[in-house]
Order: C-alpha cells, then sequence, then structure tokens
C-alpha cells in the first residue's frame, strides 16, 4: 500500500526488458540492475530533480517485458518526447546473448504518471 505521506511516494524507475530474448530469471535481474544503476548514476552526474525523492520515497523500481526490439525503441521515443530519463543495456556479450544486444530500457526516476503514460499498458516481468 503506497503511504501518500512519505516524499517521493510516486516517483519510481521503470525497467523495461525485451521478452522475445527469453533470457534466464539471472540475466534479466543482472540487465535489470545494470539499467537502475546506470540511471541513478545519471540522475546524480545531472542533478536531475527526481532523482532525491526517488530515493526518499524507497527507491521504487518496476520491472515489465516488451514483446520485441522495435516496442522497446517505440517506449524510448516517447520517453525522450516527454523528456524522462532513460537508458539503453546492451550486453557484453559473455553469456546468453550476442555482444552489443538491447536487452533492457530503463526509465526514470521520474513521476509515477509520468511513466504510466509511456508504460502503464506492460505486463509485469
Amino acid at each position: 500500500m503506497r503511504d501518500k505521506r512519505r516524499p517521493g511516494s510516486d516517483v519510481k524507475m521503470v525497467l523495461v526488458l525485451r521478452g522475445e530474448l527469453r533470457l534466464t530469471p539471472g540475466k534479466a535481474a543482472v540487465q535489470a540492475a545494470h539499467a537502475a544503476v546506470l540511471l541513478a548514476e545519471e540522475a546524480e552526474r545531472r542533478k536531475l530533480p527526481w532523482l532525491e525523492p526517488w530515493r526518499a520515497g524507497g527507491a521504487k523500481k518496476i520491472a515489465l517485458v516488451v514483446p520485441s526490439l522495435e516496442e522497446l525503441e517505440q517506449l524510448r521515443r516517447k520517453a525522450v518526447a516527454r523528456g524522462i530519463p532513460f537508458v539503453i543495456v546492451e550486453d557484453a556479450g559473455l553469456t546468453e546473448v550476442p555482444a552489443g544486444t538491447r536487452t533492457c530500457l530503463g526509465l526514470g526516476p521520474a513521476p509515477g504518471a509520468e511513466l504510466d503514460a509511456i508504460t502503464g499498458d506492460l505486463d509485469l516481468l
């Protein structure tokens, strides 16, 4: 249950993985973790306004899935149009997928309503 009194409780990150890659659960977790770390580092470097509220609100993260690279790219374009911070994780190719494979799109931290407008119809991972 969300506590509306807690600062930043509506700020989150969304981590979107490509379903057609059929990553193992461990590989998917690592790719999502890469995205979350990169987003936090970038938000800190650029002094983005939602980093501290995100931390204060519990550093909420949601993992979702899209069926294809094309749909991942559509989400990225929507994020750019709305001014939402994003990262794309490209795999090093040491385990399950070839080097350079785009595995995950990370969005945020940003207000939940802004992210939901982009990813609200996606399935949970």
